[in-house]
């Protein structure tokens, strides 16, 4: 891109310290995303009355939230370019820990009635909206601050952070269900894994308190270049940037969410394994996701962006079908192995992907360029992808719809990879 030059002979990153606490506060993000799963049948019957209704509203709840993120990614987008990175990831951080404090302490319904029900709801959407700039944040901070020629390796760890919040919700779920009688779990025990994550939350609030500025938004800040209207500055200066990050997050959230989140309930409606096993191969999946991670990140600074998303989105037109037929064979190693290739290739899409779609944009309007872009595509092909892609699959009997899901999106992202430039900074 044009900035290369300048971003190269004007670089003045942050502290090893802002980096650090910067990417890896995504863990609470995504142990707040898992919580709420794993404890989905937990919350039917506390806050809604129990049963096959019940839960599906809990669901319900989920994906009303999922639908704020996008809304949320505008508005913090709006708050970083235009008052700087910093101070929006700590009202981030706030307000998630605000709304996971006041989720721990909520009357039940049989303290209040169907009143209880609604203020989860309520709050579920607030945490959609906290977090819907959080992701894109932390990964133009890492960006911004990170050496040029290790961009790559810095932004993936914004994702590897993710699956690692994701095992801290498994392992405190599991630790909490085994040590709390069935009982106390109903009525005290299921508000001890959203104490944890207020106090992760504050915790990480605490730290981004030390962090630096972006030295970009200081850039800009000195040269008197802050946008006015960052909402207005991107739309009408980064379209072709806003469209290219969309396509990029496209192939990152369909691998992402049917590749890996989907699995279990795969597995699990194909007959393949049952709920305690098809969790821990998630387990497994997770810790691939966080081991082949940096390694693409590192890939992604030596070989450039662009043919390490090539390569990536030829492997997600390619495998995702014939690993969903394996993993419906019957056999636990055909499982593991479909899980595992899965979950290698949506960790890779993920860590190149956070920085291809950052540098998509210059320093002016890069948030809200993002929040038009990456998280656009995160709300379509993201949360409801994987109700699609078990309903098409109920209707056609075929174990492959998920994978050719894949599939068809990968093609349809390659002619943009093929035209897209490479973003990669060059000596």
């Amino acid at each position: 891109m044009g900035t290369e030059a300048a971003d190269l002979s004007a670089y003045r990153g942050v502290s090893r310290a802002s980096l650090v606490v910067a990417g890896f506060s995504t863990i609470v993000e995504w142990y707040d995303f898992t919580l709420y799963l794993y404890f989905a049948t937990v919350l039917s019957r506390v806050f809604f009355g129990g049963g096959a209704a019940s839960l599906a509203v809990t669901l319900g709840g989920f994906a009303v939230a999922y639908l704020m993120r996008p809304l949320g990614a505008v508005v913090f987008g709006h708050i970083g370019d235009r008052h700087g990175r910093r101070r929006m990831m700590l009202l981030s951080m706030a307000l998630m820990t605000a709304a996971m404090l006041a989720t721990a302490l909520l009357p039940t319904r049989a303290a209040v009635g169907p009143a209880a029900g609604v203020l989860l709801i309520l709050l579920r959407c607030v945490m959609g909206f906290s977090v819907g700039g959080e992701y894109t944040g932390v990964v133009a901070y890492l960006l911004e601050g990170a050496r040029p020629e290790r961009r790559g390796l810095i932004t993936s760890l914004a994702a590897a952070a993710s699956e690692v919040g994701a095992l801290l919700a498994v392992g405190v779920s599991a630790l909490t269900v085994s040590l709390a009688p069935a009982g106390d779990l109903e009525s005290w025990g299921w508000r001890i894994p959203f104490l944890v994550g207020a106090a992760l939350a504050g915790s990480v609030w605490i730290a981004r308190s030390t962090m630096h500025e972006s030295p970009e938004f200081e850039r800009q800040r000195s040269e008197g270049t802050v946008p006015e209207n960052p909402l207005r500055h991107s739309l009408a200066n980064h379209r072709v940037g806003i469209a290219r990050a969309f396509a990029i997050s496209a192939l990152g959230s369909i691998t992402y969410y049917v590749g890996i989140t989907y699995v279990p309930a795969f597995l699990t409606s194909a007959g393949t394994l049952g709920e305690g096993d098809s969790l821990w191969l998630s387990t497994l999946a997770a810790v691939a996701v966080i081991l082949v991670t940096p390694f693409v990140g590192l890939w992604s600074d030596r070989w450039g962006r662009k043919p390490v998303l090539l390569l990536l989105a030829l492997a997600s037109a390619a495998l995702p079908a014939t690993m969903f037929s394996l993993m419906a064979g019957g056999s636990h190693a055909q499982a593991l192995l479909g899980a595992v290739v899965l979950a290698c290739v949506a960790g890779g899409v993920s860590a190149v992907g956070a920085v291809a779609t950052a540098e998509q944009f210059p320093g002016e309007g890069r948030l809200s360029g993002l929040a038009f872009g990456a998280t656009g595509a995160t709300a379509i092909f993201g949360g409801f992808t994987p109700w699609l892609a078990q309903l098409l699959m109920g209707r056609t009997g075929s174990h492959m719809v998920p994978g050719i899901m894949i599939a068809v999106v990968a093609l349809c992202v390659l002619p943009v990879l093929l035209t897209m430039p490479e973003t990669r900074p060059r000596p």
